[in-house]
């Protein structure tokens, strides 16, 4: 017998210095710890529902790739981005990163008027996260415009 479909998930996989120090950084964020999927070695982090956030020791991140570790402090791999209900709700995640330990604003503000607002902070260990916040309405029809222009 099948049971109710799973919901696509992503889970976004981070190596980590310190799990517990970094699982305190972002329970801080309103993360919320996942205890069965959690040890000295990982952590899993809910954003939502949907998105997970795995904390990963460096032995153990490298179980799972045969390419060193990087450090992100030093090197840029990814860049991760979260939404917020309101300009306001990005300068509040900004804030609490920044109070939490984490630098604010590595990147530059992005400032659309009353269409989009973001800005961004490094975890503990260097990993970029964007804040965004779009106001759909305010954006009305948007005519579509590749982003890379077709040769």
């Amino acid at each position: 017998m099948e049971g109710k479909p799973v919901p696509k998930m992503i889970f976004i996989n981070l190596p980590v210095t310190d799990v517990a120090r970094s699982t305190a950084f972002y329970e801080k964020l309103g993360f919320t710890r996942d205890p069965k999927f959690s040890n000295e070695q990982a952590s899993m982090m809910a954003w939502s529902d949907e998105i997970k956030v795995m904390l990963l020791a460096h032995p153990f991140y490298s179980t799972f790739t045969k390419k060193p570790v990087a450090d992100a402090h030093a090197t840029s791999q990814v860049l991760l981005c979260v939404s917020a209900d309101s300009r306001d709700g990005v300068d509040q995640l900004v804030a609490t990163a920044e109070a939490a330990g984490g630098l604010p604003d590595p990147g530059p503000t992005q400032e659309m008027g009353e269409m989009m607002y973001g800005r961004s902070f490094e975890d503990l260990d260097g990993h970029h996260w964007e804040v965004g916040w779009m106001n759909l309405a305010a954006m009305g029809e948007v005519p579509h415009q590749p982003i890379v222009e077709e040769a």
